[in-house]
């Protein structure tokens, strides 16, 4: 059974001294550059984001960062403007071995939809195109790693584990935003998904 390392989103926004920074979401970089030689296949996400993307609070008049509003497709949380398209923020961290992947996902850049998970805008419904990916090259088997635990980690593993793939998320090389209890909802939310938590 073909397997593959999916990386989420290690980029410099979400690393110490990133406009939405991951406390030591640096940290896990030499680790996960570590395992990807055990694995067939690499692949790796990265939030791109247009400016004035909807999923920024300075996009609502009078809404600050973390609070929360509801969208066409459902609640939203409001972020930092972060990993705009071309900017160094978007970047992956620079230690992060890039040249190992076989695919890279973007994901963010329909200015009206979020999108944390690597498999579907936040709508639910609008597909990356990634399951596509893995079903034509026969993959089954999927771990995932990477910023954050509780977001775009947890939201890629539900959905990959709904799909039908066989899902472990590495927690010692993920790092969490953990906003009002969101990191513990997610580890419990991923396992009632079927999703393997080591």
């Amino acid at each position: 059974m073909t397997r593959a390392l999916i990386v989420i989103d290690v980029q410099n926004d979400f690393c110490p001294g990133g406009a939405l920074a991951v406390a030591e979401g640096d940290t896990i970089v030499p680790g996960i550059n570590e395992l990807m030689s055990e694995f067939d296949t690499v692949i790796l996400t990265q939030d791109w984001h247009p400016a004035g993307h909807s999923s920024f609070a300075s996009s609502h008049d009078g809404k600050d960062p973390m609070q929360m509003i509801d969208m066409p497709y459902g609640p939203q949380v409001l972020w930092p403007d972060h990993c705009i398209q071309g900017s160094h923020g978007a970047l992956f961290h620079p230690d992060l071995t890039t040249d190992r992947a076989d695919l890279i996902i973007r994901k963010g850049f329909n200015p009206a939809i979020d999108s944390y998970s690597a498999f579907f805008e936040n709508d639910h419904s609008t597909p990356t195109g990634l399951e596509g990916y893995l079903r034509t090259r026969g993959i089954e088997n999927l771990t995932m790693v990477g910023l954050a635990t509780d977001f775009c980690v947890n939201f890629s593993a539900v959905d990959a584990a709904q799909l039908g793939f066989i899902v472990t998320v590495l927690t010692d090389l993920c790092r969490g935003i953990d906003l009002d209890g969101s990191l513990l909802a997610a580890l419990d939310g991923m396992r009632d998904a079927g999703v393997t938590i080591t």
